[in-house]
């Protein structure tokens, strides 16, 4: 499939107009991680609070699906209601205010103001002893710079989102990890990491003819923990023209962060195009790349290969692209294992970036929980001239629709971090390099793979390659002691075709022992 390159002048004007778009998030998101540190625990309504319940999100969002949906709005007053970037930066949570601070606990919430793109309302709760108390945006939480001047004390006015501190990289420092913020949109990192890849609560109809859908968080409910406890429990209430949604985040920090998600969905519609675990991220390009840009770094991504377990247990590598055209993958299975979008290279000199550290950008991993059936792992890759757009989305699309009604139930888990949360005793690719070949029309690849299977290996395995069009040729197997595992190269003539998928695994005999390498080359 063709598509036009995304135009950012024109997702942002849909942004403003309460339409969120992929590409964008990158930009809209990369606004929370330049704020100042610190918050405050917002204004709470009466202390009996309303009561909350496990089964409260899950009531609410069937209710609210069986009526016609309504976006909530809010009536601001100049300047909040047409805020531009600079005067929406300059209002800025206060940072004696965090909620629970200096009630020694590992969480700490600061809320973000409404305005800019993110025009939707969102309320939050705070809920403790199966009580929930609304909190409150305004001066008492918020101060406001010159761009905007002193402002009412009810300004802000509304929310749109926030994001959770804690002692994730030292004990006595509280470091920011998550933040929920635009559409469905949320992100986290491990220790010493920066931010990278984006998670949505759902995806709907993504690069469809039609348009997509961008369902939104319009509710959370955030519990306090225990003084000793070492995850923080968040529901949330996703709303959509399709579908609504209860949500609950078990969200534990660490050298790896992890987050418990149990999504239950019910359609105002039946959901033919359905995302569940979606991903998004950037690869603008790179050494797999095959389109050349002109850029002093060697590498410009936050993610550089979407790595799967399907439920045959086989282990796949499909390194990134930023494609001429609009293209989508689909990798047919039954019951995941898992899916993810990863950054495997953790060398500074293969980015050469100050400012950005791609090298720290974190590897993002779904796991289901359960049996999810018959369905694909999508993959969509959308052309791009600048890194500030995300042009990366992954999830899993069941083979059958959703029907409307629900309850339609997904569990499953994301890992924040360095590597996937198994070891496995295979080979994995390390790099991937693609370049033009010695003779004219062809294409040149080289395949790093390191790993148990092949570091201490007498024999040399066999490279099993197969192309869907053109020739392949000169394959050849070597050993590289520079990473202690081997070196897979090959050249690929593509003939006439605009499109070429290709295929290779290490084989020791007949077993495989590398995970398998798969690579869609599209004419440049």
């Amino acid at each position: 499939m063709t598509g036009k390159i995304v135009d950012r002048r024109v997702l942002l004007e849909k942004a403003v107009s309460g339409t969120f778009a992929m590409a964008l998030a990158k930009f809209a998101l990369a606004v929370t991680s330049a704020e100042a540190d610190g918050a405050a625990p917002a204004q709470q309504q009466p202390p009996q609070g309303t009561a909350f319940a496990a089964t409260t999100v899950k009531t609410e969002a069937k209710r609210l699906s069986d009526q016609p949906f309504v976006k909530p709005t809010m009536d601001l007053p100049p300047p909040f209601n047409k805020l531009s970037y600079d005067q929406y930066r300059d209002i800025r949570f206060r940072p004696e205010k965090a909620i629970w601070k200096g009630d020694h606990l590992d969480f700490q919430i600061q809320p973000f103001a409404m305005g800019w793109l993110y025009d939707v309302p969102v309320d939050l709760w705070i809920v403790e002893n199966g009580k929930a108390n609304r909190l409150v945006a305004d001066s008492k939480l918020f101060s406001f710079g010159p761009l905007i001047g002193p402002g009412p004390d009810a300004a802000p006015f509304g929310f749109s989102g926030f994001r959770i501190h804690g002692p994730i990289n030292r004990a006595d420092a509280y470091d920011e990890y998550t933040v929920f913020q635009g559409a469905s949109y949320f992100r986290g990192i491990g220790r010493n990491e920066g931010y990278g890849a984006s998670a949505r609560g759902l995806a709907l109809n993504t690069a469809q003819p039609g348009g997509e859908e961008f369902p939104f968080f319009r509710s959370f409910w955030i519990e306090r923990p225990k003084p000793i406890a070492t995850e923080l429990v968040i529901h949330a209430l996703l709303d959509s023209p399709s579908t609504t949604g209860a949500y609950r985040f078990s969200i534990i920090p660490g050298e790896t962060t992890v987050m418990d998600v149990e999504a239950t969905l019910y359609p105002r519609v039946a959901l033919s195009h359905v995302g569940i675990g979606p991903l998004t991220s950037m690869y603008f390009h790179g050494q797999s790349s095959q389109r050349r840009v002109e850029d002093i770094r060697p590498a410009v991504h936050d993610s550089e290969g979407l790595a799967m377990v399907n439920g045959g247990g086989e282990r796949l590598w499909r390194p990134l692209n930023n494609p001429k055209t609009l293209q989508l993958s689909a990798f047919m299975d039954q019951d995941p294992k898992g899916f993810g979008l990863w950054q495997r290279d953790r060398d500074f000199h293969n980015y050469e970036d100050l400012e950005s550290h791609f090298e720290r950008r974190p590897s993002v991993w779904v796991e289901p929980e359960g049996p999810w059936g018959s369905g694909f792992v999508e993959l969509v890759e959308i052309p791009i001239e600048d890194e500030i757009h995300d042009n990366i989305a992954v999830y899993w699309k069941p083979s059958k629709e959703l029907a409307a009604g629900g309850p339609h139930l997904f569990n499953y888990k994301i890992y924040w971090g360095r590597d996937v949360p198994e070891s496995w005793s295979g080979a994995r690719v390390v790099k991937t390099r693609v370049g033009n070949g010695k003779k004219a029309g062809t294409i040149s690849f080289v395949i790093d793979l390191a790993g148990p299977s092949v570091k201490d290996a007498r024999d040399l395995p066999t490279a099993e390659l197969s192309s869907s069009a053109g020739q392949i040729s000169n394959v050849s197997v070597q050993r590289n002691p520079e990473i202690t595992g081997v070196r897979v190269s090959f050249n690929l003539a593509p003939g006439d075709n605009e499109l070429v998928e290709l295929r290779c695994v290490l084989k020791a005999g007949e077993q495989p022992i590398s995970e398998t390498w798969l690579y869609r080359w599209t004419k440049p």
